[in-house]
């Protein structure tokens, strides 16, 4: 669709960056505020006032309610803050590897092949040499996910690109295929769990924060941060791949050296996330799309505010699942895909529109 406005109705690039500030402010001020709802919310009474008083005179929680704040609801926000922050990042690289709004790690199967390598790893993990054992630790189900992301996302592109073109619907229709080989094969993994894996295993049913532990974001937040570090250094390339390959490649810019880097960079983050998570779905792309409706494309402010705005959304969402259904707890996935699923097809019918079909 093309648009046709006067020079006088286009906003100036300096209103533009303006605008795109105060967003990254109020998004910065959202996080702030989500963080210290989460830690205050649950059965227990520890609470932010408590949890300062606690922390500069010594007193103010009892030992009990100081286990549930540290021990527990701080991973807990750590952990949220991280996952959100990488499914959103992640969904912004792949549409803009894609150069689609609909590309989503979770729509697209890369989320189920994190968790098909995840759960591998707890079902067989124990069958590796002592040695490698060793050697990764407790970071083995992390790797696993990472290497059944990266595998999921680079099958998903071979498949639907063709001479330097991707095809849209090639990507979701392999990409719906790759997650019903993952969730069967998951199936075959369910099977012959015993029953401490099974118990594993739920874990990785809707996605959850509940068994957030320091360990856990130890292991998930160096893979998640450089991955959203490298994304950020991938904003020059995705919005010359907007343009088109072939414009990139005349601007200078490395096209395939900065799709594999693309491709490495959301199999990390989303196989993280996965790895400690569980899956949870629709942050990938309802939080780039709104982003882009607000301020625009370039992805140099867009991957800044998706971090943002994904660890805010991500902790909502987990305060919700606590009070919705307390003292019993609501998978955050659940969550995620009720809020989500209206945005999705909200999405899908605004392009339907601007398609004119």
């Amino acid at each position: 669709m093309t648009l046709a406005l006067d020079n006088g109705a286009r906003p100036s690039a300096a209103a533009r960056r303006s605008r795109a500030a105060w967003v990254t402010l109020a998004l910065v001020g959202l996080l702030g505020v989500t963080s210290m709802a989460s830690i205050s919310v649950g059965a227990s009474e520890a609470s932010l006032k408590m949890a300062v008083s606690d922390l500069l005179h010594g007193r103010g929680l009892s030992d009990l309610n100081r286990i549930v704040l540290w021990d527990i609801r701080l991973p807990r926000l750590a952990m949220g803050i991280l996952v959100g922050a990488a499914l959103a990042v992640s969904g912004v690289v792949m549409q803009g590897l894609f150069r689609n709004p609909l590309a989503d790690p979770g729509i697209v199967g890369v989320s189920a092949g994190a968790g098909l390598g995840a759960i591998t790893a707890i079902v067989f993990g124990n069958l590796l040499p002592a040695a490698v054992l060793a050697w990764v630790g407790s970071g083995l189900v992390a790797v696993a996910a990472f290497l059944g992301g990266w595998a999921s996302v680079l099958i998903l592109y071979r498949v639907s690109t063709r001479q330097g073109q991707t095809s849209v619907a090639t990507m979701l229709l392999a990409g719906i295929a790759l997650a019903a080989l993952s969730g069967a094969v998951s199936g075959v993994m369910v099977y012959v769990a015993d029953d401490q894996q099974l118990r594993d295993l739920t874990f990785w049913g809707m996605g959850s924060l509940a068994g957030a532990t320091w360990t856990k974001v130890a292991t998930a937040a160096p893979l998640i941060l450089a991955s959203i570090l490298c994304a950020q250094r991938l904003a020059r390339a995705l919005n010359g791949l907007a343009m088109g390959e072939a414009v990139a490649h005349h601007i200078g810019i490395p096209v395939q050296r900065s799709k594999n880097i693309a491709i490495l960079t959301v199999a990390a983050a989303t196989g993280a996330a996965v790895a400690v998570s569980g899956g949870i779905g629709f942050i990938g792309i309802v939080v780039p799309h709104l982003l882009r409706l607000g301020t625009g494309p370039d992805h140099h402010r867009l991957l800044v505010n998706a971090a943002l705005l994904g660890a805010a959304l991500l902790l909502a969402a987990d305060m919700i699942s606590r009070v919705i259904v307390a003292p019993a707890e609501l998978p955050i996935g659940i969550v995620t895909a009720i809020l989500g699923a209206p945005v999705f097809f909200w999405i899908l019918l605004r392009r339907h529109g601007s398609m004119g079909m």
